[in-house]
């Protein structure tokens, strides 16, 4: 699969990265070392393993990067509901997200499922 711009999963994931860093603007400034950076980067690391397993040689090493992206994804999860926890998203705004990524996830599972049975 070397054409990863044409899969879903990566536009989605693409999606969230953009509507993270709209959301993560407002969080506090002294902040940028800490949460606003570990989300963002959690966000980023979903799409750029999508890419990056594309480009692998065996469905093996695509699984391995899909199952990075998966576990990246958990851990935005994760901290969002920190941000929400500490008032720096609004419920709407955590609840959109959150559901976001729950669509995403359910989407690389299943991918990840398919590719599982090829081999």
């Amino acid at each position: 699969m070397s054409n990863f711009r044409k899969l879903l999963i990566w536009q989605k994931a693409m999606n969230l990265v953009t509507t993270t860093y709209n959301h993560t603007k407002q969080f506090p400034k002294e902040e940028i070392f800490g949460l606003t950076s570990q989300i963002r980067r959690s966000a980023i690391s979903v799409p750029s393993n999508i890419a990056e397993g594309s480009g692998r040689d065996s469905n093996k090493e695509y699984l391995r990067f899909l199952n990075v992206s998966i576990s990246s994804l958990f851990e935005f999860q994760t901290q969002l509901e920190i941000a929400k926890n500490i008032d720096y998203l609004k419920e709407l705004e955590f609840i959109n997200l959150y559901e976001e990524s729950r669509e995403l996830e359910r989407m690389l599972i299943s991918f990840i499922n398919k590719i599982k049975e090829r081999n």
